[in-house]
């Protein structure tokens, strides 16, 4: 939000006089039409049909104008009313042909110095067409007395193209000039200081419109409840809602989404039945509404079944219906569900929109399924889809998380018209492949295209940089983003620290999480007035992890329980781990003791704790309190499981292990390196027939099942069995790997001097 746009706010909102009329002189111009002049000289090629003879055939009556006008010296003395008057009763048409046809013989009938009206109506018809807006602009700024309904009708295009700057600017001249908005003109005002999160701007025109007595309309207290639910104040959108002396549909849909956005699925559901006995029967938008809460908020199946009640109810679910579904489940990473969901889509029938595409894009990168992401690219290409911008940057998004950059390229490269969305998916997609050299020529050529980086583009920079280890790299990418006029905000302090962590920059990372706590000057220049959040504090505790700072990592514990933060799944994880590494394993479980949702990562944490101290019996405990608990362990809890039994020669431990892996079908094609860790838990154990038998049973083109099984020979000095099997691997073309450093003073030992000397 700019200075700009709050002192509009501030200082212009809430006079005390009355509202004025709605017209005003006014004899300067508003600074954000800077546009050429585009005279419209286009022939009409519709007329409207209507029952007045000159809105049936304009074309006759403004060649008749014409004609009239070809001896006057266009002095405004000397401009025929009738003229204006035919020209104003023309107007009543959307056909932009027709529309530019009155423009032009205005313009030569100099109408517009002798005559607001036709300004303001032109201004007006003109705001309809996103192409014509320029146009408006460029009339509107020629209007010596402007309307309400003129202002209004540029403020609801830039609403509609979501240009929240422009539409304020347009705001605070309408204020400036004497006006105030109506009931009509609130609901668009609040909608964009939703989309701008403006809450304390928001604030003060909820005290106008109370003010003005606005608040019994219901287009007003629904946005109202719209725009406190954006602003994560719930309290405020019920109490809107209550107080509201009339409630349509929409009101009881907009409080229900506000319950759901903030994870209240109980609430949602009993005000969706409270609306249904209050005589309000849900419409589409309130079912969708429903089911995309339920599917966001991680509730697949009840969202399904909500799915399955709204046709026993009549209503047919709708493209958005299923987007809803297929986008919760894309949110909480429940990629396969999302797949299934748009399958049955497909079989419903009903056909998918760029929204479905772009949605589901996202899943086939999140499982790396390169072929099923070209397939839903082809079928987006067959439907006409791919011209959408959210399918193209989703597309290159898919492409570039399936190791296809080249493709992403490609994408990228057919783009017409680019925003800067799209410029950060493709500077994204070489950051992540860690080419900073091609990210920063995107970052020049976007500049060069006439584009302004914003924010996240300067964030994903950092984030390259810092977890490259180019700390000078990184301080100068963040004064370049100073320069720029953006504000650095949390990501960006999140994405340094979190990346100097990673980089092993851990001490800088400290500095920086220390700074942002005193709210700081960073290196004398960079004013820090953002405090950490939970991100912020798993990414210093993680940094304490690596230094064994065991003091510093208790300071930033208490930091995050002051501030809430313990409870943050994430955080809680970090402390564990941070403990552990510390070597406080007192500390560690006490945290995992107080979590309330524990998941299968803080445990893994906790049992890897408990065997880098040599405590397999405490890990084992762990590893039956998650299945207790009802947790499925991952790949991780095992591969920290078997090493610790090889080491400590459990086999009685590792075989069960090894049954429930088999039970639960952990090892399989895609899970070779399982396979691996069980090969050496056996050999580690002595027990090398079941080392063999598990290799037997694995992947034959897998080159680390075979590098497993030589090692295992080895450690037991089956020196020929380890020999036979990696000529065996050559005849198959499998690449070994440093695991065959021991190979050739095995060869030697057995005499085989020239396969050593190989």
């Amino acid at each position: 939000m700019s200075f700009f746009t709050m002192s509009i706010l501030q200082n212009s909102l809430l006079p005390s006089k009355s509202t004025p009329d709605i017209s005003f002189s006014r004899s300067h111009k508003l600074n954000i039409f800077h546009h050429h002049h585009h005279t419209p000289t286009s022939k009409l090629q519709s007329p409207t049909a209507t029952t007045d003879l000159n809105q049936r055939y304009p074309q006759a009556h403004l060649t008749s104008i014409a004609n009239r006008t070809t001896n006057h010296v266009n002095s405004s003395s000397e401009i025929n009313d009738t003229d204006i008057a035919h020209c104003l009763s023309l107007l009543n048409t959307d056909c932009l042909s027709d529309i530019r046809q009155v423009h032009a013989q205005a313009l030569k009938l100099n109408a517009f110095e002798s005559n607001s009206l036709i300004g303001n109506k032109l201004t007006i018809l003109y705001s309809k067409n996103k192409e014509s807006l320029k146009i408006a602009l460029k009339v509107f700024d020629d209007i010596p007395e402007r309307t309400i309904s003129a202002y209004a009708a540029l403020i609801r295009a830039f609403c509609r193209l979501e240009q929240w700057e422009e539409l304020f600017s347009v705001f605070g001249s309408m204020i400036d000039e004497g006006m105030l908005p109506n009931k009509y003109l609130v609901p668009t005002i609040l909608k964009a200081c939703s989309a701008m999160e403006m809450f304390r701007s928001s604030k003060m025109i909820h005290g106008y419109v109370i003010r003005k007595e606005l608040e019994s309309d219901v287009f007003v207290g629904n946005a109202l409840i719209d725009l406190y639910a954006n602003c994560a104040d719930l309290r405020l959108s019920r109490n809107v809602f209550d107080s509201m002396k009339e409630r349509d549909v929409v009101s009881w849909t907009a409080l229900i989404s506000a319950c759901m956005d903030e994870g209240y699925l109980d609430e949602a559901m009993e005000i969706f039945h409270s609306m249904q006995l209050n005589g309000v029967n849900p419409d589409l938008i309130s079912w969708n509404a429903l089911v995309y809460g339920l599917a966001r908020n991680g509730e697949i199946a009840l969202a399904l079944l909500t799915l399955e009640e709204m046709q026993e109810k009549g209503l047919k679910p709708r493209v958005n219906s299923w987007n809803g579904i297929i986008s919760g489940c894309i949110q909480n990473g429940y990629f396969k569900d999302a797949l299934d969901a748009f399958s049955n889509m497909l079989c419903f029938p009903e056909d998918p929109n760029s929204v479905t595409i772009a949605s589901i894009l996202p899943a086939c990168a999140g499982l790396k399924d390169l072929n099923l992401g070209r397939a839903v690219h082809g079928y987006a290409l067959k439907c006409e889809l791919c011209g959408n911008v959210h399918v193209e940057g989703s597309l290159i998004d898919m492409y570039a998380k399936c190791g296809r950059i080249d493709c992403a390229e490609k994408v990228f490269v057919k783009v017409e018209n680019r925003n800067t969305a799209m410029w950060n998916e493709m500077i994204a997609a070489y950051v992540n492949e860690r080419k900073m050299k091609e990210a920063l020529e995107l970052l020049r050529l976007m500049k060069k295209d006439g584009l302004r980086p914003d924010v996240i583009t300067y964030n994903t920079l950092l984030a390259g940089n810092a977890r490259n280890g180019k700390m000078k790299e990184t301080y100068d990418m963040l004064y370049e983003m100073i320069r720029m006029g953006l504000k650095p905000d949390i990501v960006s302090f999140n994405v340094l620290i979190s990346g100097f962590q990673q980089s092993g920059l851990s001490y800088e990372a400290l500095k920086l999480f220390q700074i942002m706590q005193s709210n700081g000057c960073f290196l004398n220049q960079v004013l820090v007035a953002t405090s950490p959040n939970a991100v912020t504090t798993t990414g210093a505790l993680a940094a304490c992890a690596d230094l064994n700072l065991l003091k510093q990592g208790k300071e930033i514990h208490g930091y995050a329980l002051r501030n809430g933060f313990e409870s943050n799944i994430y955080v809680s994880s970090a402390l564990i781990d941070m403990y552990m590494k510390c070597h406080n394993m007192d500390l560690a479980t006490q945290v995992f003791r107080r979590l309330e949702n524990r998941n299968t990562i803080c445990l893994n944490i906790l049992i890897a704790g408990h065997v880098s101290n040599a405590q397999l019996e405490e890990a084992l405990e762990l590893f039956n309190e998650m299945l207790l608990e009802g947790l499925k362990p991952s790949s991780i809890t095992f591969f920290i499981l078997l090493p610790a039994c090889g080491d400590m020669g459990a086999l009685r431990v590792g075989r069960e292990l090894h049954g429930y892996i088999i039970k639960n079908q952990f090892v399989d094609d895609s899970n070779s390196s399982l396979a691996s860790a069980l090969i050496g838990m056996y050999a580690k154990c002595s027990s090398i027939v079941e080392a063999k038998s598990v290799f037997d049973s694995g992947v034959v083109e897998d080159g680390a099942l075979w590098n497993s099984m030589i090692s295992a020979y080895l450690i037991h000095g089956m020196d020929k069995d380890a020999i036979a099997l990696f000529k065996q691997m050559e005849l198959m073309g499998i690449a070994p790997d440093h695991t065959f450093s021991a190979l050739p003073s095995a060869c030697a030992h057995d005499g085989l001097a020239e396969k050593a000397r190989k």
